[in-house]
């Protein structure tokens, strides 16, 4: 599975991709299955609003306790939100999805950050 991420422009906050626009938490985000091409579409569309958001790129998920959740520890922390105190940011809402993030493993590179860094 696969989701589609950016910061937003205006704030630098951690954004997903659904239903044609940007929300703030993983949650509420878009999946795709790893061969669907509406994944490249939307990640294309991310790209083409560079005045509301910046560096839109797709990441792996990997199911965590039911719920899906990102492979790369850096996109765990980025739908988490801040790490300097659990009861800031993202994370301090709680919940099953949070729970999910908070004990998904995997160590793997964002696929999409990847492919940022070889475009550079």
């Amino acid at each position: 599975m696969k989701a589609l991420t950016a910061n937003r422009l205006t704030d630098g906050d951690v954004v997903f991709w659904t239903a044609g626009q940007w929300v703030e938490r993983f949650a509420d985000a878009q999946l795709w299955a790893d061969d669907d091409p509406a994944a490249v579409e939307a990640e294309a569309a991310g790209k083409n609003q560079p005045k509301i958001v910046v560096d839109a790129y797709l990441i792996d998920l990997i199911e965590s306790e039911g719920l899906w959740a990102p492979i790369s520890y850096r996109e765990r922390i980025r739908a988490l939100g801040p790490t300097n105190h659990l009861h800031h940011g993202k994370q301090a809402e709680g919940g099953a999805m949070i729970e999910a993030l908070q004990h998904a493993h995997g160590a793997a590179r964002s696929t999409g950050r990847v492919n940022l860094i070889k475009r550079k």
